[in-house]
C-alpha cells in the first residue's frame, strides 16, 4: 500500500519513559498495531493495558514492521541499539521496507553515525527530536524536527502526524538534533530572562501578573510568559504554581544544554549566551533541583 494511502501501520516502539509511553499510546489510539519493549515492565504493562503488544527484546519487537520509533536516553543507546558492537544491531534484522525514526534527543554526530549506517543497508533513517514536554506527548500535539532525505521525510510524516501537530524537515541526518539544540538552547535564555525580568519587577513591588501583562502586550512577550510563566501563581495550569513539578525536568535541560554546546563548538562558533544558561541551569542542578521543573530557575535568581 502507498504510504500516502496508508491508514493503519505497524509500528515497533521501544523506549517507554516520561515521553516515549504517551506516544506510543497515541499511536495506538489512532488504531496502529503497535508492538513495544522497555527495560521497565511497569512500562510495558501500562502499554499493555493500552492495547499494545509486548515484546520479550528490541529484537523481536522489530519483526516485519512498517516503522521502527525509539526514545533512548542518550546517543550511546542509540548507537548501540541500531548498530550494535559487531554492526548487529537493529539495522541488520530490518529490510528497506521499514522506516526508522529516532525521536531521542541526543548529538548530532551520532544521529548521522547512525544514519550513514542506515543509509548502506538501504534503510530510510531519519532523527526526530520532539519539543512540547510531558503535556505536549499526552495530547499528541508535540513538534518534531526531522533529520532525514526527503523521501523518508514523506513516510516519516505520516505516522509522526499521530502524535504531534508540528512536523518539521530540518533538512539531512543530524539536523533535527541540530535544530533541537538551537530551540532548546534559546528556551532556556527566554525562560531566564523571563525570570530575572518578573523578579526584577517583584522586588519594585510590581505585581508579577499585572507585569507579566504588561510584557506579553509588549516587545518582551515570549513562550515562558504567555504558556509556561515561571512565577508561581501567575499562571495555574504551570508547573511554577504546583511545586514546580515537571514538565520538562533542570536534568533535562542540562543534557540539552550540554548538546547545544557540543553543536556550537562543532562549528567553531561561540554561543556565550548559550554557555551562561548552561552555568546557570548546572548550578541549579547541583543545587538539589535537577527533578524539579526547569522554570524553577526563578528560585535560584531570587536567592
Amino acid at each position: 500500500m502507498p504510504y500516502k494511502e496508508l491508514t493503519m501501520a505497524t509500528v515497533a516502539f521501544i523506549g517507554l519513559g516520561n515521553m516515549g509511553g504517551p506516544m506510543a499510546k497515541n499511536l495506538v489510539k489512532a488504531g496502529h498495531a503497535v508492538t513495544v519493549f522497555d527495560l521497565m515492565p511497569e512500562a510495558c504493562a501500562d502499554l499493555k493495558a493500552a492495547g499494545a503488544e509486548i515484546a520479550d527484546s528490541a529484537a523481536s519487537a522489530v519483526g516485519n514492521v512498517d516503522y521502527v520509533i525509539t526514545m533512548l536516553p542518550a546517543g550511546k543507546h542509540v548507537r548501540s541499539t541500531y548498530v550494535g558492537d559487531n554492526n548487529d544491531g537493529l539495522l541488520s534484522l530490518l529490510d528497506s521496507n521499514t522506516t526508522v525514526l529516532d525521536c531521542s534527543t541526543i548529538d548530532a554526530e551520532t544521529a548521522r553515525e547512525v544514519g550513514l549506517a542506515a543509509k548502506a543497508m538501504g534503510i530510510g533513517f531519519m532523527d526526530s527530536p520532539v519539543s512540547g514536554g510531558v503535556a505536549a506527548a499526552a495530547a499528541g500535539t508535540l513538534a518534531f524536527m526531522c533529520g532525514g532525505d526527503a523521501e523518508t521525510f514523506e513516510k516519516a510524516r505520516i505516522i509522526l502526524a499521530d502524535m504531534g501537530k508540528n512536523i518539521f524537515h530540518a533538512g539531512p541526518a543530524g539536523a533535527g538534533q541540530v535544530a533541537k539544540g538551537c530551540n532548546n538552547m534559546l528556551l532556556a535564555i527566554h525562560m531566564i530572562g523571563t525570570s530575572e525580568a518578573l523578579e526584577m519587577g517583584a522586588r519594585h513591588g510590581l505585581d508579577p501578573a499585572v507585569l507579566s501583562d504588561i510584557m506579553l502586550a509588549s516587545s518582551g512577550r515570549n513562550w515562558s510568559l504567555e504558556v509556561y510563566n515561571p512565577y508561581p501563581g501567575v499562571m495555574e495550569n504551570a508547573p511554577a504554581s504546583n511545586d514546580y513539578k515537571p514538565g520538562f525536568m533542570v536534568d533535562l535541560m542540562v543534557k540539552d544544554l550540554g548538546l547545544a554546546m557540543e553543536i556550537a563548538k562543532s562549528a567553531n562558533f561561540d554561543n556565550s549566551m548559550g554557555q551562561r544558561a548552561r552555568d546557570l541551569f548546572e548550578a541549579h542542578q547541583q543545587a538539589g533541583n535537577g527533578q524539579r521543573d526547569f522554570s524553577s530557575i526563578l528560585e535560584k535568581l531570587q536567592r
